[in-house]
């Protein structure tokens, strides 16, 4: 994905109430930032946000945290919250591979929205459902892990099957057109631009007992 700079990005994001500028200082006490119990679900990689703020607004009983590694893109998001007043919703600027030094668990559900494939054999460990981030993952949740994934991609679909499975989760659903299939959901930004074009989309909910 080509990245275009935005004017004061920086500054936007780090200005913006949503935006948690030390997520480190939270770690292991997110409820103070939401102040309630309720469960809390996230979006690695949650782009322009449409993802992450439609299900803020869906579920105003959950919370929810968008996470997301370029200022660039983060601004799209905050553009959209103009005027809204969503107390469930907080982003966080942040690379995945950091993900256990600011959660400790205390996440319900984590969301895996139309992630970059790193298609070439030896950029694997970048994958967000390899063994690298699944490990990082064990200690974010707070009761039995729960990973969403949505994706085009079918062959990191099969690869995100295969190392799910070797990991322990057990596939509770999954489907390879989510548009013809009665499932909850939210569509994003990409997942609309793909439906259009006839792309069919691969889907699966999976968890560890």
């Amino acid at each position: 994905m080509r990245l275009r700079n935005v004017k004061n990005a920086i500054n936007i994001v780090e200005n913006c109430n949503y935006v948690i500028n030390n997520p480190e200082e939270y770690l292991g006490k997110y409820k103070e930032i939401f102040d309630n119990n309720n469960p809390i679900h996230i979006e690695i990689g949650m782009g322009k946000g449409d993802f992450i703020i439609g299900m803020a607004k869906k579920y105003p009983n959950i919370n929810f945290i968008g996470i997301e590694k370029y200022e660039s893109v983060m601004v799209r998001a905050i553009e959209k919250l103009a005027g809204e007043e969503l107390t469930n919703l907080k982003l966080i600027r942040l690379d995945a591979i950091n993900i256990n030094k600011i959660f400790n668990k205390e996440i319900d559900t984590l969301y895996l929205n139309f992630s970059d494939p790193w298609p070439k054999k030896r950029h694997a460990k970048r994958r967000l459902t390899s063994e690298v981030f699944l490990n990082l993952y064990e200690n974010i949740f707070k009761n039995k892990p729960h990973i969403v994934q949505k994706t085009d991609n079918i062959l990191l679909f099969a690869y995100s099957i295969e190392s799910l499975s070797k990991h322990g989760y057990i596939l509770d659903r999954v489907s390879m057109d989510l548009a013809n299939e009665d499932i909850d959901n939210v569509i994003t930004e990409y997942e609309n631009k793909f439906m259009k074009n006839g792309i069919k989309i691969n889907y699966l909910n999976a968890y560890k007992k």
